[in-house]
C-alpha cells in the first residue's frame, strides 16, 4: 500500500532529526516571545515566516530587536541615511548610514547597573581559570569599579574618541576591563593574542596607530609557561620608532593574585612600561558609580578585527558601534536563548572575533567564565571539567575541538555531569555529521547544537541556530533573521536545495564592516565583498540549501577543489577522513599540474590530502588503501585524493582554521604572503617538494 502524501511529507520533515524541543521549551525561549512581540508569533507561524518578515522590514525589525533588549538611549528614526540608497531595505555595499541620529554607547550595555535593570553589584559578572589553574571572579561591582579606574588611566593618557586603544593579552579579565574602558571613552579597541610573533603584531598594530597599548607579562600553553614583556616592548619600540602616536606600553600580570601584583615592581616589568598596577593606582578610588558614557551615533567605530592574513597583510576591518550591539544581541537573545543569569563560555583567545561574541553576554545580562590555555591540557576533557565546575549553561567551541574529543575517544556523558548546560554551540569550520551524532550520543541528549557560521567580517553569523526547531544531522539550521542569504550559481541567481554554490546576502545589515582602515576610496573594502556579485555581499563560502531548509557549508570557495572541472568543497572529504582513526588531523588542497604529461598551460587539478597520524604509525599501502576506500565509500570516486601523504604537523591560523590556501602555495612554489598569520610556521616546511608529490 502507498503511503499517503501527509506521511511522506512529515517523513521528510523528520529526515535526520536529531533533536526537537517540546512545546514548553519552545515557548520559554525568547525567539518566541520576541515573535509574538512583533505579530509573528511561531504558534501561528514559521521560523521562515520570521525571517521573511525581518528581511522585508530591516527598520523594524532592528528596531524591535533595540527595544526586546531594552537599549539605553536613542536609535535614530530611519534605517537608513539619507545618501545610502536603495530605499529602506537596500542592497549591501560601502558608504551606509544606519540608524543616523543614534546616541549610544556599546560599554553602557555591558555594564547597566542594577537601577537601569541590570545585574545588581553582588552577582558574579566573570570567573576566569588559567590553564595554570589560576582563578578569579569578580561581581558585577568589582568589574564596574576596575572598568571606572580604567577610563580614568585612559582618559589620563589623552584618550579620547577615536583614538586607538590595543591589547596583547589573554581571556582574561584585563582584556575585558580595557574593551569596556575604551568603548566608554568612545575610542576603538583592538586586541590580538599573546602568542602572536612580533611580525604578526606589527602587522596589525602598525597600520592602526595605537596611543595605548596593553599586553600582559606571560601566558600558559599546554603545560608551558610563555613569558612575553620583552616581546611587548620590542612591538612597542617598532610602533614608535615607525612614528605611532604611542604614549605608554602597559604590562599586565598574567596571575593576578596579591603577590604577583606585588612582584611587579621587582624587575619583572621593563623599564620602558609601566605595570598594570602602577598604571591604576593613582584611579582606584574611582567605583563603579564614577562610570561615564560618551553616548555617540550608531556608527561610532567601537572594535577593529582582522582577517587572517594568510594571502596578504591583514585587512583592518572596523566595526560599528551599533551594528556591533544589535547583531550580537540578536544571536545571543534569539538564536542562542541567551538569558539574564545565564554563564557563558566560549573557548576563544583575544585574536578571534568569538572573543567579542563571548563578551557580548554582559550585554544579555549572562555571566561569562573566561577559559585560557589549551583545550586538551591536562587531559582532553578539560572544557567539560571547566563547564561542570562554573556551572555553564552556554558552551561553546570550535568544529576542530569536537573533532579533537572525538579522535580523543571522550564520552562526557559518562564521566562529566553537564546538568546545566542548555545550548552547545559549534563554529570556526563545518561541523561534520559525524560531530553533530557525538555530541547527542556522547555528550548530552537533551541539549540545543547551534552549530553557525558567519565571519570576523560580520562580527556574527550569516546561518545559525534556531532554539525553537528541530537539529538536523549535519545541517546549520536556519539563516540569521534580519539577513538575506541565499546561496548563488556563477551568474548570481538564487539555487534550489540540493545544488551548490556561493553564500551570499542580498541585503544590507547593521554589522556589515564599517569600512577597512587606511581604505580612503573603500576600494579594498568592495573588492573583499562586492566585486563577484553586483550590489550583493559574496562571503566566499561554498554551500547548499537543504530540503529541510538549513545550510550545509562545504568550506571557503577559494579552496574549493575542481579536478576534471567539478567543484569539490574541502568538508566533504574532511568528513570521511574524520572517521578514519589513525589519522588525527587532515589537509586537502588542489594543486595545478601539467594535463597529460603537456605544459603548465594545460594544467589540471588533482586533489592532494595531506595527514597528520596517531603517534608511531607510518603511511603504508594498507593505509592508504583504506582511506581511499572510505572517501569513495562517504563520498564518491571524484573526491578520492589523487595523493595521500603523511606530514608530522599541520598549521592553522591562529583561530584554528586549516590554512589551505598557504599550504597550496608551498607545494606550487610560491612565497606565502604572511606566514605570521599561522600558528606554526615552521610546519610549512613539510609540503615544500614532499617526495610523494614527485609521482
Amino acid at each position: 500500500m502507498s503511503s499517503s502524501p501527509d506521511s511522506e511529507k512529515s517523513a521528510v520533515a523528520d529526515a535526520g532529526v536529531l533533536w526537537r524541543p517540546d512545546a514548553l521549551r519552545c515557548a520559554a525561549t525568547q525567539l518566541w516571545q520576541f515573535a509574538e512581540q512583533v505579530g509573528m508569533g511561531l504558534s501561528r507561524r514559521s521560523y521562515a515566516d520570521l525571517h521573511a518578515w525581518s528581511v522585508r522590514n530591516p527598520g523594524a525589525f532592528w528596531r524591535a530587536v533595540w527595544e526586546f533588549c531594552d537599549g539605553i538611549g536613542e536609535l535614530g528614526p530611519e534605517f537608513l541615511g539619507e545618501g545610502s540608497g536603495g530605499g529602506s531595505s537596500g542592497p549591501p555595499g560601502p558608504g551606509l548610514e544606519f540608524f543616523a541620529g543614534s546616541r549610544l554607547n556599546i560599554a553602557e550595555h555591558y555594564l547597566r547597573p542594577a537601577s537601569a535593570g541590570g545585574p545588581p553589584p553582588a552577582h558574579t559578572a566573570l570567573t576566569f581559570i588559567g590553564e595554570d589553574e589560576t582563578k578569579l571572579t569578580m561581581t558585577h561591582g568589582e568589574l564596574r569599579a576596575e572598568v571606572a579606574a580604567c577610563q580614568r588611566a585612559l582618559a589620563a593618557d589623552g584618550i579620547g574618541v577615536g583614538d586607538r586603544v590595543a591589547t596583547m593579552l589573554p581571556n582574561s579579565p584585563e582584556a575585558l576591563i580595557v574593551f569596556l574602558a575604551t568603548a566608554s571613552l568612545g575610542a576603538v579597541y583592538s586586541s590580538v593574542s599573546p602568542d602572536f610573533g612580533i611580525d604578526g603584531v606589527l602587522d596589525r598594530f602598525g597600520q592602526i596607530s595605537p596611543t595605548v597599548m596593553v599586553a600582559v607579562d606571560g601566558y600558559y600553553y599546554n603545560g608551558t609557561r610563555h613569558r612575553t614583556a620583552a616581546r611587548a616592548v620590542e612591538v612597542a619600540s617598532s610602533l614608535t620608532s615607525s612614528g605611532a602616536s604611542l604614549r605608554r606600553l602597559v604590562i599586565a600580570p598574567y596571575d593576578r593574585s596579591d603577590d604577583a601584583c606585588a612582584a611587579e615592581s621587582s624587575g619583572d616589568v621593563p623599564e620602558s612600561s609601566t605595570s598594570w598596577a602602577e598604571w591604576l593606582a593613582p584611579h582606584r578610588a574611582a567605583t563603579g558609580d564614577d562610570l561615564t558614557f560618551e553616548r555617540l551615533d550608531f556608527d561610532q567605530p567601537v572594535y577593529i578585527l582582522y582577517s587572517s592574513g594568510t594571502t596578504g597583510k591583514p585587512k583592518c576591518i572596523v566595526h560599528r558601534a551599533g551594528g556591533a550591539l544589535l547583531k550580537l544581541w540578536s544571536e545571543q537573545r534569539l538564536h542562542f536563548d541567551v538569558r539574564p543569569g545565564d554563564r557563558v563560555m566560549y573557548f576563544t583567545t583575544t585574536g578571534w572575533m568569538m572573543w567579542n561574541w563571548l563578551v557580548a553576554g554582559l550585554a544579555s545580562g549572562a555571566s561569562l567564565v573566561l577559559y585560557d590555555g589549551s583545550p586538551f591540557h591536562p587531559s582532553p576533557a578539560r572544557l567539560f571539567d571547566v563547564a561542570d565546575r562554573c556551572g555553564v549553561t552556554l558552551f561553546g567551541v570550535s568544529a576542530k575541538f569536537i573533532e579533537g574529543a572525538m579522535k580523543a575517544g571522550l564520552r562526557p556523558s559518562k564521566t562529566h555531569s553537564l546538568d546545566t548546560v542548555r545550548t552547545i554551540s559549534v563554529t570556526g569550520s563545518p561541523l561534520a555529521p559525524e560531530g553533530f551524532d557525538w555530541v547527542y550520543s556522547q555528550v548530552k541528549a537533551d541539549v540545543h547544537l547551534a552549530s553557525f557560521s558567519g565571519g570576523t567580517d560580520i562580527c556574527g553569523g550569516f546561518v545559525i541556530g534556531d532554539p525553537t526547531g528541530p537539529v538536523r544531522r549535519g545541517e546549520i539550521q536556519v539563516p540569521a533573521l534580519g539577513l538575506d542569504v541565499d546561496v548563488a550559481n556563477a551568474d548570481g541567481a538564487g539555487l534550489v536545495a540540493g545544488s551548490q554554490g556561493e553564500l551570499v546576502c542580498r541585503n544590507a545589515f547593521v554589522s556589515m564592516p564599517l569600512r577597512f582602515w587606511d581604505d580612503p576610496d573603500d576600494a579594498r573594502y568592495r573588492s573583499a565583498y562586492f566585486e563577484r556579485f553586483d550590489g550583493v555581499w559574496h562571503h566566499g563560502d561554498f554551500a547548499e540549501w537543504t530540503p529541510s531548509g538549513g545550510i550545509i557549508i562545504s568550506g571557503r570557495s577559494d579552496a574549493t577543489l575542481n579536478p576534471g572541472g567539478v567543484r569539490i568543497g574541502t568538508a566533504e572529504i574532511y568528513r570521511q577522513v574524520d572517521q578514519v582513526d589513525e589519522v588525527l588531523e587532515s589537509v586537502v588542497i588542489g594543486q595545478r599540474v601539467p594535463a597529460g604529461g603537456g605544459s603548465a598551460a594545460s594544467a589540471d587539478t588533482r586533489v592532494v590530502l595531506f595527514v597528520k597520524l596517531r603517534e608511531g604509525l607510518t603511511l603504508n599501502d594498507t593505509l592508504t588503501a583504506g582511506i581511499r576506500s572510505q572517501i569513495r565509500a562517504g563520498a564518491s570516486p571524484r573526491h578520492v585524493p589523487a595523493v595521500i601523504a603523511q606530514v608530522p604537523a599541520i598549521p592553522r591560523t591562529r583561530s584554528g582554521k586549516l590554512v589551505e590556501l598557504a599550504i597550496r602555495d608551498v607545494v606550487e612554489g610560491r612565497p606565502v604572503a604572511n606566514v605570521e598569520a599561522i600558528d606554526d610556521p615552521a610546519a610549512l616546511a613539510h609540503f615544500a617538494d614532499h617526495p610523494a608529490l614527485g609521482t
